[in-house]
């Protein structure tokens, strides 16, 4: 009778551990890459990055050195400049910003024939999360890959999986997951996700 006794309990508690490790298998599930490779080539991102509040603009108007200088786009998404005042630049591209200031100097006289170009200092940040020593958001750099994001957060920490990450991208307002080794590019605004190795 005791023996029985035993044994139930043993059995009862058997049960619980089941039932406990298939719980957590269940919260816990192995991260996978995605099928999908993230494109090799990122081309010169300035030329599609459109821009939002809190990036920096130089302007240069061509033999007008009093309407050039470095500009912030507002939380209103405008950037303020000498005499014509604010022109809006939140949601555009660095040519179709030049070529709204061009049509403002003209309309409003400044001057007859203006040439304006428009470089993009700051970009929308990165971010790096997952198993490296400092995640979190880091400033944008033109030719950035995956590799040097990694380093920028400190680099892989010991549970890292190496070689390959999950790459984040938004676009058209969708975020999409590819699966990315360390020499593929990074836009303005990607995540970074080192994932953790299979011990």
């Amino acid at each position: 009778m005791v023996f029985g006794r035993i044994w139930r309990a043993f059995r009862v508690v058997t049960v619980a551990i089941a039932i406990a490790a298939g719980f957590a298998a269940g919260c816990a599930p192995v991260a996978v890459f995605p099928g999908e490779e993230a494109p090799r080539t990122a081309g010169n991102p300035a030329e599609s990055y459109l821009l939002e509040p809190g990036n920096r603009v130089r302007v240069i108007v061509f033999n007008e050195q009093s309407l050039s200088g470095d500009f912030t786009v507002d939380p209103l998404g405008n950037i303020a400049m000498p005499l014509v005042g604010n022109i809006p630049a939140s949601g555009v591209t660095a040519k179709a910003l030049s070529k709204r200031i061009e049509d403002t100097l003209k309309r409003d006289a400044y001057l007859n024939d203006p040439s304006v170009a428009v470089e993009i200092q700051t970009f929308r940040p990165f971010y790096v999360l997952g198993e490296v020593r400092q995640p979190g958001e880091f400033p944008y750099m033109t030719g950035m890959t995956v590799l040097s994001a990694i380093a920028k957060a400190g680099g892989y920490d010991y549970r890292a999986r190496q070689g390959e990450v999950v790459l984040v991208r938004t676009i058209d307002g969708d975020q999409i997951e590819y699966r990315a080794v360390e020499r593929t590019p990074i836009l303005p605004g990607d995540i970074v996700k080192v994932l953790e190795r299979r011990f």
